[in-house]
């Protein structure tokens, strides 16, 4: 069945007018950027394809243009409209991290800065550098790493510090495998951070690993440890 013999109720457009962006589907939110399907399948059903090659739509933006093509009535022309729109999402996103905005607690730092590396299949290392307040100041994505290794020296990440007249900072790193605890490296290298930290005056607040949806936090962590 081809888009225009669905009833209004099922359109994907005629939803979004009666209920708003908000209210509807993954599948007929894609199905909006698409526009159209192909003389033997609908534009709804193209999308479902779509979804099905990822296993949430938080990894919607890993999709490459050969893996979006790969789909049947999928060109490359759809494929570039689905990615552009996908990168418009993000950084309206983040637009919403002002300078100054006061990140004063772990939730509200991963609320605000998780959706850049949550989803990435790659580890990630994101530093956030706050004032004297715990105002945001900047952040910047300081390594991208294979699957399972995120590597930078603490002399880099306070090198950026340093050069935006950081106080303090926090660091963040994905772990792609969806395991939420740290490995070894990330301690040593979470210690290793805090001495640095210390020595020159612009101490490490938190190390936060995320899976997009769910972290763990060093700072929670050494808490819970001392009470």
């Amino acid at each position: 069945m081809i888009l225009k013999d669905l009833p209004a109720s099922e359109k994907p457009r005629e939803r979004l007018l009666k209920y708003g962006a908000s209210n509807l589907s993954n599948e007929d939110l894609i199905s909006i950027i698409l526009r159209t399907g192909t003389k033997n399948q609908n534009v709804k059903i193209l999308s479902s394809e779509v979804l099905t090659k990822i296993k949430s739509i938080s990894y919607l933006d890993n999709l490459t243009i050969a893996e979006l093509t790969s789909i049947k009535g999928l060109g490359k022309v759809k494929a570039i409209t689905l990615l552009a729109a996908i990168e418009l999402g993000k950084r309206v996103t983040t637009k919403e991290i002002e300078r100054g905005v006061l990140l004063n607690n772990t939730d509200l730092v991963h609320q605000y800065f998780s959706h850049l590396i949550g989803s990435k299949k790659q580890e990630e290392l994101l530093v956030i550098l706050l004032d004297s307040k715990k105002r945001f100041i900047n952040y910047q994505i300081m390594y991208k790493g294979t699957e399972t290794s995120s590597l930078a020296s603490p002399k880099e990440i306070y090198h950026y510090a340093i050069k935006e007249n950081a106080s303090a900072l926090i660091i963040m790193h994905n772990h792609p495998s969806g395991v939420i605890l740290p490995s070894e490296d990330d301690c040593h290298f979470t210690k290793s951070l805090i001495e640095t930290g210390n020595l020159i005056g612009i101490p490490l607040l938190d190390h936060l690993i995320t899976t997009g949806d769910d972290y763990y936090s060093f700072f929670k962590e050494m808490i819970k440890h001392e009470t």
